[in-house]
């Protein structure tokens, strides 16, 4: 299903984007484009693939530069706050944004 100019301009209007008709015509291009290689990636046979959560060889072969995780002590709140601009008992005083 080739993607329309209107739906670029739904899109846009979705992400509070004001786009010309020039931009609208070249993003229905480059959309439709894009579209159309993932359907490629699409014909690719997974067969026996496993899913994977994150990009990383494991095992014995593996050369990454990982590190066990050391719990440490934290800096305490003296010290995270001893640079804040207006730090009040131990917190960050920040200015209220919400209501009035």
């Amino acid at each position: 299903m080739p993607i329309t100019q209107s739906d670029v301009e739904k899109i846009a209007e979705l992400a509070r984007l004001e786009l010309t008709a020039d931009e609208t015509e070249s993003f229905t291009k480059q959309l439709g484009s894009i579209l159309s290689y993932v359907e490629k990636l699409n014909e690719v046979d997974t067969t026996g693939v496993l899913p994977m959560s994150y990009c990383r060889i494991s095992g014995e072969d593996s050369n990454d530069a990982l590190r066990d995780d050391v719990v440490r002590p934290g800096i305490g709140q003296q010290a995270a706050t001893a640079n804040a601009p207006d730090p009040e008992a131990g917190f960050f005083k920040v200015p209220k944004i919400i209501g009035g």
